[in-house]
Parts: structure tokens; sequence; C-alpha cells
């Protein structure tokens, strides 16, 4: 047999990082079986269709390498198919039509909630005759086709949650055609797993409380269900469930944040599964590799963005210069005070020098503006309060002194591929000043970055190289005035 996974999200809007989770392990279980991986698009809830929803989940898919098999296929283009199936059901008996009316079904529900009951339609339509119902439909009464769910228990073996129970008193007569003649999911979803040969249903635990109606209604069919694998619901912080809330949950948004899709793919698979070692690093081959289903866990799993920051860097850690650089580009684009014409100015040792210095600083790639803004801009408007450091004692004379002492001893010096010869120039500087460190030192650094937070002043000159470091002290020096 074939294994056949599918993922079946709804344009509904943006794809919840939840539903990424899903595709991914759905795409892990089909190649790691030599199986195929199917797109479905369902998309028969014309009321909440998004328009540019489908765009934007094939282009997310594809971002991250879950490429499809088979597919897209669209639901809403398949509605003839699911009204031969619900009139099928019919005909068995195994469902009956509903001409109930919004009113009556809201006041019915009212009326069970008062008393305490669970919600659940009372068959009032069940017991029609065909007269009856003929008369109806001849007086084009609206009406819905419900499924008829059995008084006995189902019984399924769930492949992250073992062996659960329903019994069909507890479970409602779902709604399988609406009254605008669409199908909704239970339907659709039941006879398209079917016809496309789906072997292995991997999706949420939200959807759990469905399976029961979903077995009936293959066995109201005559047809083999396929195997079920429901997973762990993603987690708040305080473990509730995950949220626009309470941080960013679109695929999307952590794309353009700036995240690799590598590091995400990893951090997605590690939230329910794990490879039952220490390691922390997959690549999407060895997520194939190793993903199973016995190293799924049943309890919900917490999204943990500081993890997924910290994984994101190590990523990028691991990176070229040059594949980061390129990486870096599109968002060094955005800004209005970046041009090409400030990289096309550096020689390829220095734009090294610049990616390496941020490389191990960066969180994600959004981040990259702001940290090599330093180091592109020709002149930088200086703030005052940079200057000035009380706790070090850095007051105006001293940033003077500091700028008119560093500034001839730096134009000596022949060596700036070494951080320790410029250290030692430096430090002589100090030395024959008789002052702190610090004193001759945030001064610099300030000049040199206009950053409250950056390299050191070693590791900057270093990076900017003799030309560019003495021509930003010197433009620092003759703004001082002005500055301070």
């Amino acid at each position: 047999m074939t294994i056949k996974t599918r993922f079946a999200p709804s344009p509904t809007g943006y794809l919840h990082v939840g539903s990424l989770r899903t595709a991914l392990y759905s795409y892990l279980y089909a190649k790691k079986n030599k199986g195929i991986f199917l797109l479905r698009i369902e998309d028969t809830d014309q009321k909440r269709y998004v328009d540019g929803a489908v765009e934007s989940l094939l282009n997310t898919l594809k971002f991250f390498g879950l490429n499809w098999d088979e597919g897209p296929f669209f639901q809403s283009q398949r509605t003839e198919i699911y009204r031969k199936y619900a009139n099928e059901l019919l005909e068995k008996g195994k469902a009956y039509r509903c001409f109930c009316t919004e009113e009556r079904l809201e006041k019915m529900r009212e009326e069970q909630s008062a008393r305490h009951l669970p919600p659940k339609y009372d068959r009032h339509c069940l017991d029609l005759n065909e007269e009856e119902i003929q008369k109806l439909i001849d007086a084009k009464t609206p009406f819905v086709i419900r499924q008829l769910i059995p008084s006995e228990e189902v019984i399924f073996e769930d492949k992250i949650r073992g062996e659960v129970r329903f019994n069909g008193r507890d479970v409602d007569d779902q709604v399988l055609i609406k009254s605008d003649n669409f199908p909704t999911y239970h339907l659709a979803n039941v006879v398209d797993d079917h016809e496309m040969g789906i072997t292995h249903v991997i999706r949420g635990e939200e959807w759990l409380p469905s399976t029961p109606k979903h077995i009936w209604l293959y066995k109201a069919f005559g047809w083999t269900p396929p195997e079920f694998a429901h997973l762990p619901l993603l987690l708040n912080a305080d473990h509730s469930k995950l949220s626009k809330r309470q941080g960013d949950v679109a695929a999307e948004d952590y794309i353009k944040k700036g995240y690799l899709k590598e590091a995400v793919l990893n951090f997605i698979a590690f939230l329910g599964w794990n490879p039952g070692t220490e390691e922390e690093f997959f690549s999407l081959d060895e997520l194939i590799e190793r993903f199973d289903f016995d190293r799924v866990q049943k309890a919900g799993a917490v999204f943990n963005l500081e993890k997924l920051d910290w994984l994101n860097g190590q990523y990028i850690r691991r990176l070229p210069t040059k594949c980061l650089g390129d990486l870096m580009l599109p968002y060094l684009q955005k800004e209005d005070w970046y041009s090409d014409s400030l990289v096309q100015k550096l020689t390829d040792k220095e734009k090294e020098n610049i990616i390496l210095s941020v490389q191990t600083r960066l969180k994600t790639l959004a981040d990259a503006p702001e940290m090599l803004k330093p180091f592109l801009l020709e002149d930088l408007d200086y703030k005052k309060d940079l200057f000035l450091n009380e706790k070090m004692k850095v007051d105006k004379a001293m940033v003077i002194l500091a700028l008119k002492s560093a500034i001839p001893a730096l134009e000596a010096l022949t060596d700036y591929e070494s951080e320790e010869s410029i250290k030692e120039c430096l430090v002589k500087v100090i030395e024959k000043l008789g002052v702190k460190n610090g004193q001759l030192l945030w001064p610099l650094r300030v000049a040199l970055s206009n950053e409250e937070f950056s390299p050191g002043v070693f590791e900057l000159v270093k990076i900017m190289g003799k030309t560019r470091t003495l021509a930003r002290l010197k433009k620092a020096e003759e703004s001082l005035d002005k500055i301070l």
C-alpha cells in the first residue's frame, strides 16, 4: 500500500503556524514512507473566503520546501460530487432533510441551555414522511441535509493518542449539505479523502471530536476509514491556546521578520515531537529520516519565541558571509536611508568584515539594517547624550581630548587586520594621557558607531579599516562644537 497524506487548509486568511506544523508532519510522514503528499484547498465556506489567501498559502508552502506531489485540488470545483454522495446517504437512510428555521434552532438551543443539556439537534424533522418532505420541497422551503448518527459506540486507534472511544448518544446529527447547497467540511472531507486515496489523516487535536462523525460516514458508504493522528495543541507561554492576542501566529509573519526557513521548520518540528536524543539541529532531509509518530507527544506544546530566536541565530551564524549578505540585502533596501551605492563603495574585504561583525549578534535578518547602519552611512547624525557618560567621567573636554589624541595614533598605525595591534595602539594613547580605558574608548566607539550598543572599538576599527575609521573620527571631531 502506498502511503498518502494530505494537507487541506481553508483559504480564510493567513497560514497559522499550527497549520504549518500539520503540513510539515504530513509531508515528513509521506516522504519517510516513500509515499505521496497531496494538497487540497477546502474552500466550500464561501462566506469566509479571503481573496489572495490561496496564493499566499501556496507561496508559503513553497518557501518552506513543502512541495506537494498532487494538487492543489479545490473543493469548490467538486460540489456536484458531494451532492451525489449526500443523495446516496438519503437513499440509504443514513441522512435526512432538516427544514427547521434558524429561529427554531436558536430557541431549541436556548431551552437546552436552560435545562443544562448539551447543544444537540432534537431530530424534529427525522420523522417527516415522504409526502410531507415533498410538500416542503415543492414549496421551496430551505433545508439542510443532516447525518443520522447511530446510537452505538465507535472505537478507533489514533496513532498518537492510542484507543479513542465515542458514543453516538453524545454526538450531534451534523449538517452535511447546507441550505446554499454547499457541503460542510465533514462530508467534503470524507468524500475527498476516500476518492483521493488518503491513507493517513494528520490534523490538529481540535478535530478529534469530529472523527467519530467521519468514521460513521465511512461506514455509511461502506468504505474503509484511513488511519488518524491528532496533533497536540500549540500553547502560549501561559499554556493558553496559541492566539494572535499574545503574538504572531501567521507563518508569513515569521518570513517577513527575517527568520530563516530552516530554523522555522526545525523549531516547528519540535513543537510536539522530539528525536529522542539531545540533537537540536535538523535539515528537512534529516527530519524526514528521523520523524515518527511514536515520538509525538499528547500534551500541548509551548510556542517559545525565545527558543526560536536562539535557534534562528544559530542558523544565521552557520551561513557563509556571501549568502548572509544576499539574504540581508532585501531588508536593507526597504530602508529610506539605504542606497546600493553605499555598498558598492566597499571592497570585498570590507563587506566581509562588516557582515562578520553583525553575524554573531543577529537574531533575525530584520535586525540587520539597524546593525549595519553605522558601518554603511557616510554621515552620522550624532547624539549628544551618547558621547557624554557621567559614570565613566566622559565630559566634553574628555571627548575632544580622546579624538584629538587617537586620530594621529591611528594615522600612524599600519596593521588594521589585527585587533591586537589596534588595541596595542590605543592602549599606548590611554597610558600617555593617564586616563581610564573607558574615558578614551567610549567616545571613540560612539564616534565610530553613533550607537549606545555596538561592537567594541578594536573590532569597529578593524571592520572599517584605516580610511573609513579616520574619516569617521575626523568627521566626529569637526562636528563636536555642534554636537556638544
